[in-house]
C-alpha cells in the first residue's frame, strides 16, 4: 500500500488545506475537528480501484475542518481537511 499526501496550500495566515490528488471514495476518517496532528499522522483513508490509500499530514497543526464524510466520492482538487499550522 502506498501513501499519498494531500496537496497543501498555505495562504498567509489562512489554514492549510489538504486536497485530493485523485478521484476516490472516502473510506474512513482518522481525525476530528480539534485534533492535533504531527507530520505523518493519518488524516483519512481513501479508496480507489479497490485499494485503500492513507492521506498523511505533512505539517504539525490542529484540524480546523473536515470537509468530507465516509462514503463521499471526491474529485481531484477537492478540499478534504483544513489544518491550522502549529506555531
Amino acid at each position: 500500500m502506498t501513501a499519498i499526501v494531500g496537496k497543501l496550500s498555505n495562504m498567509n495566515s489562512h489554514p492549510t488545506q489538504v486536497r485530493a490528488e485523485m478521484v476516490a471514495t472516502v473510506h474512513s476518517l482518522a481525525v476530528s475537528v480539534g485534533d492535533l496532528v504531527t507530520p505523518g499522522t493519518t488524516l483519512l483513508i481513501l479508496e480507489s480501484m479497490k485499494m485503500e490509500i492513507p492521506v498523511l499530514a505533512e505539517i504539525a497543526g490542529r484540524v480546523e475542518e473536515v470537509a468530507v464524510a465516509p462514503g463521499d466520492t471526491i474529485q481531484e482538487g477537492d478540499l478534504l481537511i483544513r489544518l491550522s499550522e502549529s506555531a
